[in-house]
């Protein structure tokens, strides 16, 4: 379910496949490590450069849910 929820949200938000980032086929949900585990394998990936801008969303049990825009560098 997780990741029919991100890939509905880009198709939204018409943001093309390339540029959403999910690490859910490899560690399955990691609760609120996810963004941090997925911003460090697109550093150590290349997929992240200095002057980027970044979006991160994550939403939790009872509909928490945290947001934030970055410029990395």
């Amino acid at each position: 379910a997780n990741q029919r929820i991100i890939d509905a949200v880009a198709t939204r938000l018409q943001i093309q496949t390339g540029r959403v980032l999910s690490n859910l086929s490899n560690y399955g949900n990691t609760s609120a490590a996810s963004i941090p585990l997925a911003l460090d394998e697109a550093i150590r990936g290349g997929q992240v450069q200095q002057g980027d801008v970044i979006a991160t969303a994550g939403f939790g049990a009872g509909l928490t849910w945290g947001a934030a825009i970055v410029k990395w560098g």
